[in-house]
């Protein structure tokens, strides 16, 4: 049995475990270590891209849940050289705040910004102050995170990824088979959008600020004359290169028309071209 295979198992007669007797097993801590130096690192991760379709690892978010189980409030802080009591934080002791070395090759701009441990950011990095990434998270290389931004529990983040000012991601750590939110490669995401309830937005798609996506808000595509929605079995998914900006549709009813009410719904405008490209183009020296 394989390294990963033994821990999947260990983690999976764990998760069956209340707080009470995960204390009285000497194995927990043990196994937790492992489980969690694997999500720090990027090797395990909450849901994995497999043959076109994203596939959630339920037994990742358990090893999560047990952390959360297993551990006792304890009090941190961080004391800058010559400062005291700059940052103080209580929390569980199995999900600290976590540690991020100039060996990373992350850049965390100082203002405020937090990574809890169990989350993974890849090389090229870039967070500013200040923003939050939450455990279960996985960032891939080259994303920025802008300030005020949030990703949230078990968001899976692509490759060249900028999440603008104000964006939050959701968290979908219960239940924990649902999947949970995931931006794929080279997607911008506008200033104060919301992305939440495990929607998936495709690669190279361009999220125009103050859109929400979730799970009751149907998109209206008017290139292609469809309505993405999300349904019992599958997540609202935005169509890889669609640029989604804040719309509304007449409501029903003499009532709506009579005081001309609308409601709030994403639309999709058009599919990225070479004008696209050029307005959200990267700057790689930030990176």
């Amino acid at each position: 049995m394989s390294a990963y295979e033994q821990l999947k198992k260990d983690i999976i007669s764990l998760s069956s475990a209340n707080a009470a007797e995960l204390a009285l097993n000497p194995d927990a801590r043990r196994v937790f270590g492992e489980f969690k130096q694997m999500l720090n690192n990027g090797s395990i991760r909450a849901a994995e891209k497999t043959g076109g379709a994203w596939i959630v690892n339920a037994w990742v978010k358990e090893g999560i849940l047990v952390g959360m189980r297993l551990g006792k409030l304890t009090a941190g802080s961080v004391h800058p050289e010559g400062e005291i009591g700059c940052f103080s934080f209580i929390d569980k002791d199995t999900w600290p705040l976590k540690t991020i070395t100039p060996d990373h090759n992350v850049r965390i701009v100082p203002g405020g910004s937090s990574v809890r441990d169990g989350s993974y950011l890849a090389p090229s990095v870039v967070m500013m102050p200040p923003a939050y990434v939450n455990v279960g998270a996985y960032v891939d290389a080259g994303t920025m995170i802008d300030s005020h931004a949030l990703v949230g529990s078990c968001a899976q983040i692509g490759r060249n990824v900028h999440l603008s000012a104000g964006v939050q991601v959701g968290g979908v750590l219960e239940p924990v088979g649902a999947v949970p939110v995931i931006i794929e490669d080279d997607v911008m995401v506008g200033g104060n959008c919301g992305i939440y309830e495990g929607t998936i937005v495709q690669e190279r798609a361009v999220i125009g600020t103050g859109v929400i996506l979730n799970g009751s808000t149907p998109v209206y595509d008017l290139v292609n004359g469809t309505i993405h929605r999300r349904s019992a079995d599958a997540s609202l998914i935005i169509p890889s290169g669609a640029v989604v900006i804040a719309g509304s549709r007449a409501l029903k009813g003499a009532f709506a028309a009579e005081h001309g009410l609308s409601l709030y719904t994403p639309v999709i405008v058009k599919y990225r071209d070479e004008k696209t490209d050029s307005a959200t183009a990267l700057e790689q020296a930030l990176r």
